[in-house]
């Protein structure tokens, strides 16, 4: 696979996406689909004799990793009127489906940073709105380390909504508490041995 690599790179500049490197086995590619994707990359035209020659493959063999290519729905061969009416394959859904992984990876790492966190602490899915209103907090100024420590707060008081945590972090901020350590230094006021301290950050006079 390297060798003719190599050599498609050597006929001509052409940018690899290192991604289609990286995702191929995930979009269940063979080797020999990924060299002729690169290969179209460079020159998308519809030659498959030309083709043939270049990869040193047969037009058959050719013909036959096109089609199973457009059955994966990574290409399809369109056609376009210039000077003259030609035929070329379009790599768009390829593009479409690596755009598509990387969006996906990054939900993941969402998820198992602070969205499965809330899904195991409430013990149940979380609804479309909840995502939305977990990712406005992403957004905004709480990180993941703040929304952590609401969660517990909630938690050890026995309540599973949004509402709360999103209340416990409007006091946070007004506090200016932005991590786990000014929360500590918030709730150490003195008492008594074998008291169990347990701060009340809703009602709470400044």
């Amino acid at each position: 696979m390297t060798e003719k690599i190599i050599n498609i790179i050597k006929s001509g500049t052409i940018t690899i996406p290192k991604l289609l490197l990286t995702n191929y086995k995930t979009l269940k590619l063979t080797e020999q689909e990924v060299i002729l994707i690169i290969y179209l990359i460079g020159n998308n035209e519809f030659d498959p004799e030309r083709i043939s020659k270049d990869l040193e493959v047969s037009p058959a063999e050719i013909l036959k990793l096109i089609d199973n290519l457009s059955n994966k729905d990574i290409l399809k061969i369109s056609s376009r009127q210039g000077k003259v009416y030609e035929e070329y394959i379009d790599l768009d859904e390829l593009y479409n489906k690596l755009a598509l992984n990387v969006m996906k990876d990054k939900e993941e790492v969402k998820k198992t940073n602070i969205y499965d966190k809330f899904e195991k602490e409430f013990g149940r899915t979380l609804s479309p709105m909840e995502y939305e209103i977990i990712g406005a907090w992403l957004e905004s100024d709480f990180t993941e380390e703040l929304i952590g420590e609401a969660l517990k707060e909630a938690t050890y008081n026995g309540v599973s909504n949004l509402r709360y945590i999103d209340k416990i972090l409007y006091e946070w901020h007004k506090k200016g508490i932005k991590n786990k350590e000014d929360i500590n230094v918030k709730k150490a006021p003195p008492k008594a041995k074998g008291e169990v301290f347990d701060y009340d950050w809703l009602n709470e006079n400044d």
